[in-house]
């Protein structure tokens, strides 16, 4: 394989043979349950497979086609447990590594895009990539004035690899579905889809990221890699080493896990309302614990390293009021409020009628962590609330089909949902409540809070 595999035909082929092995894994599955295998066995059986052919797929097209698979990798904890095994092996690859793009293509690209004499710009440079991800590889070098950095380069094509892969994926989103309980997948990859020009401009990222590291300099919890040079489809940043949060999940200490989720909690609002911006590619891959000189504590010197603005949310006054309002008002029990601010920002259609009590019964269970001094995010806490919404049977099965999510709102909601996703992977202890009084405007009536979030 050279480059990113870009002919249409070859990535649509691979794409379109996903749903065909989903349908030829089910009649074995009935096969077998008819030759008197236990169904369970049977099921965790196609489970695996399916996993394996699903990301493996995905892992190798790069493209839009990983990008949706790491979107779906921070969701992986409410996948039932008896099925869970065989996803999170396969996710995890996903959110750190990729097939690597030929030495000589990366060659060629940066010759292109630096110039000829690209290499006089670095003291060192490292062939083999320390990342790979969906549109683009990182490989560590030295930059010409001894600052150690990570040098993100564009696979060739990847623009049109990104909005095939997109497009063929939403055919058959609904197979896609079961994946991951509760969850629509359609509208998420079409909201893939409208941000793939602004991923593709290293540009915008330079200009995010800078802004994210000249607002976090010396902060004692958040650190943002400077940027030191970019051009057209290249990004050069300064090196962030540190222990990726994959690795925290997979087997770090509580007290890692506690941290990390409490600075992830704390950057996902606070980079909000600091920055007019949202980080909103939260999945695993782009987060550092960076312990320092402190390896073994205490966690309050630890910070988080965060990587990767190619995807940001312009929110120039923080995250919008309402949010903050909304949920205070249903911690305070406020059932008619609730309702009436819900339809007058959209989320409740004109013509459609609800009951405020069964609107309050709905979100409570969803905000449980902001209702207490610290939450303890977990797997089984995440699948019993996507159960309780996929269940056809369950009243909030019934509501949520009736609410709306304006487009305004679907970018937080999904960082929000990926974030909550992340921290149930970590199993973390966080005191939400705290961070969001410090940077939600409307969740707290103190004018301190009010003033963080200008």
């Amino acid at each position: 394989m050279s480059d990113l595999p870009r002919k249409a035909v070859t990535r649509t082929v691979k794409l379109a043979a996903l749903p065909l092995g989903f349908a030829g894994r089910t009649a074995l599955g009935l096969g077998k349950r008819i030759g008197g295998r236990p169904a369970e066995m049977i099921a965790a059986e196609l489970q695996q497979r399916t996993a394996e052919q699903l990301f493996s797929t995905l892992g190798q097209l790069k493209g839009g086609a990983m990008k949706l698979g790491q979107a779906l990798s921070v969701f992986e904890s409410a996948l039932p447990e008896q099925i869970a095994g065989p996803y999170r092996a396969a996710l995890t690859k996903l959110q750190e590594a990729a097939p690597p793009m030929p030495v000589a293509s990366v060659h060629a690209a940066l010759a292109e895009r630096l110039g000829e004499d690209w290499r006089e710009l670095f003291e060192e440079f490292e062939d083999k990539p320390a990342a790979a991800a969906s549109i683009g590889q990182v490989h560590r070098a030295v930059w010409h004035d001894g600052r150690e950095v990570a040098v993100k380069v564009q696979y060739p094509g990847a623009g049109d690899a990104l909005l095939s892969d997109l497009t063929q994926l939403g055919r058959f989103a609904k197979l896609l579905g079961p994946l991951v309980p509760g969850m629509d997948i359609k509208p998420l990859i079409s909201e893939l889809r409208d941000r793939v020009s602004e991923e593709l401009d290293y540009e915008l990222e330079a200009r995010a990221q800078s802004t994210h590291a000249r607002e976090f300099a010396g902060d004692p919890d958040v650190t943002v890699p400077d940027v030191v040079h970019h051009g057209d489809q290249v990004l050069v940043t300064e090196w962030l080493d540190g222990v990726p949060l994959s690795e925290v999940i997979a087997d770090g200490s509580q007290e890692m896990r506690d941290r990390a989720g409490q600075l992830l909690a704390r950057f996902l609002f606070s980079g909000a309302a600091r920055t007019g911006l949202l980080h909103a590619d939260p999945h695993p891959g782009n987060f550092r614990l960076l312990t320092g000189d402190a390896p073994d504590g205490p966690p309050e010197k630890w910070r988080l390293g965060v990587l990767d603005f190619g995807t940001v949310d312009r929110l120039p006054r923080g995250l919008p009021v309402e949010i903050g309002t909304a949920l205070r008002l249903t911690l305070d029990g406020q059932a008619d409020a609730v309702h009436e601010l819900l339809r007058d920002q959209g989320f409740v259609k004109p013509e459609i009628e609800l009951d405020p009590g069964a609107v309050l019964d709905y979100l409570l269970p969803i905000i449980e962590p902001a209702q207490v001094e610290e939450f303890t995010f977990t797997r089984d806490w995440l699948r019993a609330q996507a159960t309780r919404i996929a269940d056809p049977r369950s009243p909030a099965y019934q509501l949520a089909r009736q609410l709306n999510l304006p487009p305004a709102y679907l970018l937080i909601h999904r960082v929000t949902m990926s974030t909550i996703g992340v921290l149930c992977q970590l199993g973390a202890t966080v005191r939400l409540r705290d961070e969001m009084e410090a940077w939600v405007p409307g969740f707290s009536t103190d004018d301190r809070s009010q003033g963080n979030s200008a």
